[in-house]
């Protein structure tokens, strides 16, 4: 498909207590698991601090460092060839291609310049949404201003929030499980993401 997918490492991994990327859950890393749910990407790339050959994807640093996610996201719309990508933290095994190609196409029924989701406690779901390479000089304003709140450029964005109600049916109540600290994880290694 005719987007750029960018998975997102660049994170401290301080909750978590050790590299989320490379956490062998179910026998893979995390960052796999996200790396195949964007394989219908026409591209994929890294955005992270470290090198990480073992993906066999291209790995790029922040362009302008310290701003945490936002500043992941932004090097991502840099790097990115096409006008739409997907962007996507590390630490969310339970995407699937089907989740990035239902996304994909919110994206041709809007004139939003980001489509996010909603999750299930009514919350939007940043890293694991589209968003326009039009975004690009936003957000780096954003991170000049010291704002480094994503849902500011999802507002700016005038994102299309696909909701929860439509996404749970389709792809599962356990679809955002994000490991943001290891016991996140715990409990959850026998269930299996829908199709």
């Amino acid at each position: 498909m005719e987007f750029s997918g960018a998975v997102l490492a660049g994170g401290r991994s301080k909750r978590f207590g050790q590299d989320k990327a490379r956490y062998v859950w179910r026998g893979r890393p995390l960052a796999a698991y996200v790396l195949e749910s964007l394989r219908e990407a026409d591209e994929r790339f890294i955005v992270a601090g470290r090198p990480y050959p073992e993906f066999g994807v291209p790995v790029f640093g922040d362009v302008v460092p310290g701003a945490d996610s936002l500043s992941g996201l932004h090097s991502a719309l840099v790097h990115a060839r096409h006008d739409w990508v997907a962007v996507a933290a590390c630490d969310l095994p339970r995407l699937t291609p089907a989740y990035w190609a239902y996304m994909f196409a919110q994206t041709r029924t809007t004139e939003a310049l980001a489509v996010v989701a909603e999750g299930p406690t009514g919350w939007i779901e940043p890293l694991a949404a589209f968003y326009r390479k039009d975004l690009e000089p936003v957000a780096r304003e954003q991170i000049a201003r010291g704002d480094l709140f994503l849902k500011h450029l999802v507002e700016t964005a005038r994102a299309r929030i696909v909701p929860w109600s439509e996404l749970a049916p389709r792809f599962g109540a356990g679809l955002f499980l994000n490991a943001n600290r290891l016991e996140d994880l715990v409990g959850s290694a026998d269930e299996q993401p829908p199709g």
